[in-house]
């Protein structure tokens, strides 16, 4: 596959840029399962099978139970969930740091999760001025929030829908062919796929049919994908291509200015 014209690189945020054994992921779901109980009354253990059941029908457990006619606050559940984290499980990360300033393409976050808790995280990992903009849940459903009531039947927009999807190529002005789409969830690749995005999927070893490419860690895209380093020269259509003997020393060379 030619990505020499790669101009964009966008980024999924949680399980992508930082790795699952943290503990937030978990986390998120033991405060999901809590907020079923304390403001629905169920159970302990019903709580949990409603989550599933509603991330596997609407995405999220915030979507089902909008979906479902409760008139819940995504301000109010999102403090709940995100608010009681353990952000301090996350680590700064230097050597990715140092990558994405070494990439000079533009850098773009797209989550589901609110714009507060991406903000966190970007703190936490010391990548807070990384990227040039970030697309999140607030960006995706603006209807839902303001001083006017929101429409209660309006749903919740999330990847992997095509219209979370067309929200951010829209507001990001990429042109899909000439865009990398880096996201753990195969779901949220596939969807990104179908509209032309060239795709990566972190935190495997082995691609799906979707995925251009897979990698365990994010940071292994610099020897993953050698066409991010491609560069034009003397403004013809000419590519300089990196051998991978250069770009192992470049990941070396990434790794001990950040040790």
């Amino acid at each position: 596959m030619d990505l020499c014209s790669i101009t964009c690189l966008i980024f999924d945020l949680d399980d992508t840029l930082y790795p699952l054994k943290t503990g937030l992921a978990a986390a998120v779901k033991k405060n999901i399962d809590d907020f079923l109980v304390e403001r629905f009354g169920f159970s302990e253990s019903k709580a949990s099978s409603v989550r599933v059941e509603l991330f596997k029908t609407h995405g999220s457990t915030l979507a089902g139970l909008r979906a479902l006619g409760h008139d819940v606050s995504p301000d109010d559940y999102h403090s709940f969930v995100h608010g009681r984290l353990p952000y301090d499980a996350i680590e700064p990360n230097s050597k990715l740091r140092n990558l994405l300033h070494r990439i000079k393409q533009r850098k773009i976050i797209f989550t589901n999760s609110d714009r507060n808790h991406a903000t966190k995280v970007l703190e936490r990992l010391g990548l807070e001025d990384c990227f040039e903009e970030i697309i999140c849940f607030e960006t995706m459903n603006p209807s839902l929030f303001g001083s006017t009531r929101p429409d209660q039947r309006r749903p919740v927009v999330l990847k992997p829908s095509l219209a979370a999807i067309d929200i951010a190529l829209r507001l990001s002005n990429v042109d899909p062919r000439r865009t990398l789409f880096l996201d753990d969830n195969v779901h949220n690749v596939a969807a990104g796929k179908s509209v032309g995005l060239r795709t990566v999927l972190v935190g495997r070893s082995e691609k799906t049919k979707e995925a251009d490419y897979a990698v365990e860690i994010v940071t292994e895209i610099a020897t993953a994908v050698p066409e991010i380093w491609s560069a034009e020269m003397d403004g013809r259509d000419q590519r300089i291509r990196r051998s991978k003997s250069e770009l192992d020393a470049m990941s070396t060379a990434i790794t001990a200015v950040g040790a």
